[in-house]
Order: C-alpha cells, then structure tokens, then sequence
C-alpha cells in the first residue's frame, strides 16, 4: 500500500512541484491544502502518514498551530520553509518536527527527507507501544545498544547512542550534514565517520578549517584560481570543491566564514557548480557537504553574521554532539582507550589507571571535553613511572570548582577557561612545540584567532 502524504501549502506552483516528486516516488498525496481550515477538513476523511506543511499560510492560524494539532493525532510532519525569523524557527522547533525542508525544493533533499522521516517516526511509535504510552515518544525516549568503540568513536552512553543512531541513518545519503557541539567533542571525527560509512568513501574527504583560512585567500582556495587572476597567480591552482569531486568536504568551524564567501558557498550548494577566480568557465562539482561549528548559527543568522538561506542547506540534518560532562559513563571507556593508545607511541607498558585517579577523572567537569581528557591521559603516561597511573594530574583548584560551583557557564566561557589553562601550561607559549596550538591540536593561526574572539590577550595572563 502506498504511503499517504498530506501537502500543506499556499503556493500553488510549489504545492504542484512537490505532488509531482512525490508521485514519481511512488507516494500516494492524499490531498493539497492551501490553509489549516481546509487541511483540517481533508484531516476529517483521511489519515496520511506524513504531512509537509508550511509555516507561513493564508488565514489566521500557521503551520505551527495545525503542527500542534497533528502532534496530539500522532501524525508525523515535517515542515516547509523559505525564510524565517529566529522567533518564529524556536517556535517551529517547539513542535518537534520531524525534519526542515528548504524551499526552493530540490527532489533528492525531499525524498532523502521522507525517508530520515519516515524512520524516526516508526522507531518512535514502537517504542511507545513498548513502554505503553498514548504518544510517540522524543528523541530523549531513544535507546540504542553499540559497541564500546564504534569506528574509533569510543562510548556507550544514551546519548552517544542518539548521535550514532542519526548517524547511521544520514550516512548513506547525499544529505547535508551540520555537526553541532562544544570545542573537544569529537565533530571531526563524526564527518569523517559519515564518510567512511558513504557510497563516496572511496573518493576524498576534504578537510576545511574555516577559521584557519587567510580572508585574501579563501576564495582561491576554495574554488582555485586561474594564471594571472590575482598578483601572484603565476600558476593555474585547483581548489577544494574540484579536489573533492564525487567526495566530501568537512567544512569546520563553519561559522567563520565571512558573508561575502557565504554567498559563493550557497551557489555551490544550490547549483552545484563553481568558477575558478580569473575564469569564465562553469565547473561542475559533485560535493557532499559536512559542516561543524561550536558556535549558535540561529544567533548568528539573528545578528546578520551568517546567511538565513545557507544556514537552512546545511541544517539539513543536524547532529547535536553531547558534551562530556554528560555522557560521563563514557569517561572511563575513553581514559582507558587513551592510556592504552600513548603507552603504546610512547614506548611505556601502563596497563591501567587507579581506581581512585578514574573517580577523579569521571567527576571533573570537562570544560575541554574529549580533546582535555586526552591530553591529561597523555601527560598522565608520560609523567608515570610504574605501570599504573596513580595521579590525575588535574588541578585541585579545578577539581574543588568542579564539586561545588553550580553555576551553568556558556560554551565560549568554557572555551575561554580551557584556553588559558592550556596557555598557562605552556607558560604563554603558543607556537612550536609543546606550544598551546600543538597541545590543542589546532593551527597556531587558529588559536590566534579564537584568542582575540574571545577576548584573551597573553599580556593579562598570570602564569
């Protein structure tokens, strides 16, 4: 039996549109609706599995009023958008949507779309069925068994399971993919998990550090250039986007790009086609699209910083990384991974961590997440005489803050802390080895210039 799709929306040639791809794809659309009167209507006679509804609609109720409705019948939605204000998109979120369409429509994006949310539906009412309860259930209800290492990603809590659950579904596809979390949690390796578990894997898996890029040479970098395009273009150069042809491009920190490439990388996106600088020719480009950040994109978009229209291409399907002060049964399953990986580079033979060192390690708070731990692991190894470790090797000043402050501190303000800590470490050393930037495992440039975002001078640093 076909699937039964209601399509809620109030302009007639995307309504058409999207009855067309849908057909083609072998659903049935059980009705086009121009206002929520009329879908409630269509709602009386029919049942659809899933509804497109569109935020904005003629009358005096919007989508989000008919998405309230659905969500009391149990039936899934996902919903259309051209352009909103961050207001309107909280309020949009609040309803649990299953999924963002951005309009203009793309037919791959809509069925990959029905597909993703398809899956999280049907997951959500069996588990519902199995704990009894009259609604589906969230994404907070979810379960999922994995290995303790899971392609080099190292954990079995909940909520890392939420994230390789996702994973698994999006991989697969041509999906845009924006991997969302706090400076240490693992996004890179999440994309390049994705790759490797995508048809692209055996083509390239472009890394861009977005902060990194020189702002004369981003353009160029991106998308080359051609000989003679710029003062010491004495060359034709490839750049990225044709490097990355049938492949992925990792794009971190995307949220440093300045506007005037934003515009370029949505052309990309949407056309999929570039020009080098200096050229007259168009390129044809076959590119996935990763992309991370630390930073809050809807505040960003809000304050003018980043594009509305390249925000919604890449929050197709967005990956939210838990930080690790709350997957904290994760932290002895990765200490151990840790010891075990630097004794062996480091030439040691520790075969395990006191019992007392992994309490102190599992109730510090992490501000660093993944990347602090491992490298205390590291000095940890390297500081151990015996075969055990037996010091933590976290300051107790951090350790007695971590106990008793309860004080919830922003993202950037545990950036900020973990950065001078590392600063002070390395005496305000930030080049070279064992430099600040080494330690971090970050570009020197970088760390420069997370330093003056966040407002550390080296001067004001006590060591």
């Amino acid at each position: 039996m076909k699937e039964k799709i209601l399509i809620v929306e109030d302009q007639f040639i995307e309504a058409n549109n999207l009855q067309m791809i849908l057909e083609r794809a072998g659903y049935l659309v059980c009705g086009i609706a121009r206002s929520v009167h009329i879908a409630l209507k269509i709602l009386e006679k029919e049942t659809p599995d899933m509804v497109l509804l569109d935020i904005f609609l003629q009358g005096a109720l919007t989508g989000i009023d008919l998405a309230k409705i659905l969500t009391e019948k149990n039936i899934a939605f996902v919903y259309l958008s051209a352009n909103s204000n961050k207001e309107t998109l909280e309020a949009a979120k609040a309803t649990h949507p299953y999924g963002f369409l951005v309009k203009p429509f793309r037919e791959k994006d809509v069925l990959v779309m029905l597909e993703i949310a398809r899956y999280q539906h049907g997951h959500n009412l069996q588990s519902a069925i199995k704990k009894g309860a009259g609604n589906p259930c969230r994404e907070k209800d979810f379960t999922i068994l994995q290995p303790d290492n899971f392609y080099g990603i190292i954990g079995n809590s909940s909520k890392l399971g939420i994230v390789l659950q996702h994973l698994q579904i999006v991989a697969p596809t041509d999906t845009s993919v924006l991997i969302l979390g706090e400076t240490g949690t693992g996004k890179e390796r999440i994309a390049e998990c994705i790759h490797e578990l995508s048809p692209r894997n055996k083509k390239p898996f472009i890394k861009i550090n977005s902060s990194a890029l020189p702002s004369t040479l981003i353009e160029s970098i991106l998308f080359g250039h051609e000989r003679g395009s710029f003062t010491g273009a004495t060359e034709r150069k490839i750049g990225k986007f044709e490097l990355a042809n049938e492949g992925t491009i990792f794009f971190d920190e995307i949220g440093e790009l300045p506007l005037e490439v934003q515009v370029k990388l949505l052309r990309a996106l949407q056309e999929k086609e570039i020009e080098r600088l200096g050229g007259n020719n168009t390129i044809k480009v076959d590119v996935r699209i990763i992309a991370a950040t630390n930073r809050n994109l809807e505040k960003e978009v809000a304050e003018g910083r980043f594009r509305m229209d390249l925000y919604y291409r890449l929050n197709v399907f967005p990956l939210l990384l838990p930080p690790l002060r709350e997957r904290k049964e994760d932290i002895s399953l990765l200490a151990r991974h840790f010891n075990e990986y630097f004794s062996k580079k480091l030439g040691k033979s520790l075969t395990g961590i006191a019992d007392e060192v992994m309490t102190d390690l599992v109730n510090y708070n992490w501000p660093g997440n993944i990347r602090e731990l491992e490298h205390t692991i590291e000095r940890a190894v390297l500081l151990t005489q015996g075969n055990i470790i037996k010091h933590s090797y976290i300051p107790k000043s951090d350790q007695k803050e971590n106990l008793t402050d309860k004080k919830v501190k922003t993202i950037e303000e545990n950036e900020k802390d973990y950065i001078i800590a590392i600063l002070k470490k390395c005496d305000g050393k930030i080049f070279g080895k064992g430099g600040a930037a080494e330690l971090l495992g970050i570009n020197a440039s970088t760390l420069n210039s997370r330093m003056k975002k966040l407002g550390i001078k080296k001067t004001t640093i006590i060591f």
